[in-house]
């Protein structure tokens, strides 16, 4: 009788511990786990959130400059009248040509309409010269104040000794339509 005891007490006690042991099994999984991870997914959300405000507190503390900078780049786009567009950009590549020491071969404007808030002149300009006077050109036009985007450079040889060379250029410059220039 005493060894059914003991037995039936042991038993017990495995049931208990078994169940004990399924319950903090289950626990885990479905309630513990979960909770750590809304824990960590909110702490995520929140840096997040604290980041964007600090960052709308610069946005509003920087914001003249912001606005000054924005008036100087409207004011360095074309004007969005076509023909005064196209005759800035050329004089401007024959001011680069001049000051750079490049010989102009071509320049061949192309209007592309874009949207109803702006479009673009996408020009084809070929320039000969020596590599230093070339490289003088291509920095003129990237460092310019008119609002110009470098596509694409295609460099090529005249001669057998590559001492005259031919830039090709993709460049694109934008006017905006519903700009105050003329």
């Amino acid at each position: 009788m005493e060894v059914t005891m003991k037995t039936e007490n042991r038993q017990k006690t495995l049931v208990i511990l078994t169940i004990t042991a399924l319950g903090l099994l289950i626990g885990d999984s479905f309630v513990v786990k979960p909770l750590i991870h809304e824990w960590q997914a909110r702490s995520t959300e929140i840096t997040d959130l604290r980041n964007r405000v600090k960052n709308g507190h610069d946005m509003i503390a920087r914001e003249q400059t912001i606005r000054n900078h924005w008036a100087d780049m409207q004011g360095n786009t074309l004007p969005n009248n076509t023909a005064v567009a196209e005759q800035q950009l050329i004089s401007a590549f024959t001011s680069w040509a001049r000051q750079s020491g490049v010989e102009i071969a071509s320049i061949l404007p192309q209007w592309k309409n874009d949207t109803d808030d702006y479009k673009t002149l996408n020009c084809r300009v070929e320039v000969a010269g020596p590599i230093n006077t070339l490289s003088q050109f291509l920095y003129d036009v990237e460092a310019g104040p008119m609002a110009l985007k470098v596509d694409s450079v295609e460099f090529s040889t005249r001669d057998t000794a590559g001492q005259q060379l031919t830039l090709g250029l993709q460049v694109s410059g934008l006017s905006l339509i519903n700009n105050s220039k003329p």
